[in-house]
């Protein structure tokens, strides 16, 4: 499967922003949709996205696929995340590299994954399965953790780069998660990006955190920090035109606040772009 680059930068559409995003227009290059907000057979929210999409290219991005569910992904979710790919023609379709829930239990949670062959397995097989019935590849995102698992074999970076070896899926680089994980568990962020596949990257996540006792939080309810930004550039002199986007969940602040932070990605990634 192939998935040529797109070279943008864009924001996560929410609410709060409709009226910006249909009455002006806003200097993003691709708006991206939490997918399930919009798996349903028609009303508002889906002439929402019929009208946001007749002005911007829009990603969809899931959160209840349960890549890693030993069961396998549901067959009633593919077909509706389906027909909304059908309808909306997006740029892509993403989810993350966790597992949600297990014979009908949703947790709407991103729980994480023993990173083990076994493991590898059922994700290889659950990501080919999705792009089969989906008929076009998928990108996976690294997600943040707060734990390890005793028997990983390996580490996430490896697990994900054989997933896409073996599948030809892509990837949705999280860049915050990068920091808050690597925080987390002590590993360098810089080599994590060094070992990522270069040529599967196809977006980039740019997000804050919190600061818990112990741990950092992927909270998305704050800029995005200092160290957060460094990595991304050296993300961008490594991976390229990757589309960007920055992505805020809680304590949304007025749209203009998140298209300084978005124009401060476009002057990172300005000199690598170029080159490439």
């Amino acid at each position: 499967m192939t998935l040529p680059p797109f070279e943008g930068f864009g924001l996560g559409l929410r609410p709060q922003h409709y009226s910006d995003f249909l009455e002006t227009e806003i200097a993003v290059d691709f708006v991206e949709v939490i997918s399930e907000n919009f798996m349903v057979r028609g009303g508002r929210p889906l002439y929402m996205l019929d009208a946001v999409r007749e002005r911007y290219p829009v990603a969809l991005h899931g959160v209840s696929m349960s890549i890693g569910s030993a069961d396998g992904v549901k067959p009633d979710y593919l077909r509706q995340l389906k027909a909304l790919a059908d309808r909306v023609k997006p740029l892509w379709v993403s989810d993350h590299l966790c597992w949600t829930g297990v014979e009908g239990f949703n947790s709407h949670d991103l729980l994480p994954l023993p990173y083990t062959e076994e493991a590898l397995d059922i994700v290889c097989a659950n990501v080919s399965r999705a792009q089969d019935v989906l008929e076009r590849p998928i990108l996976l995102e690294n997600p943040s953790s707060y734990l390890t698992f005793a028997d990983d074999e390996m580490s996430e970076v490896a697990f994900l780069a054989e997933t896409c070896r073996r599948t030809g899926c892509f990837l949705l680089l999280d860049v915050n998660n990068i920091h808050v994980s690597g925080a987390n568990h002590g590993f360098d962020p810089y080599a994590y990006l060094e070992q990522a596949p270069a040529d599967r990257v196809r977006q980039m996540h740019l997000a804050g955190h919190s600061v818990g006792k112990a741990l950092l939080i992927d909270t998305h309810d704050q800029p995005v920090p200092d160290p957060v930004w460094a990595l991304y550039e050296t993300a961008c002199r490594r991976f390229g035109p990757a589309a960007t986007m920055i992505e805020r969940d809680d304590d949304i602040p007025p749209l203009a606040e998140l298209l300084a932070e978005l124009q401060i990605a476009r002057g990172l990634a300005s000199p690598w772009r170029r080159a490439a």
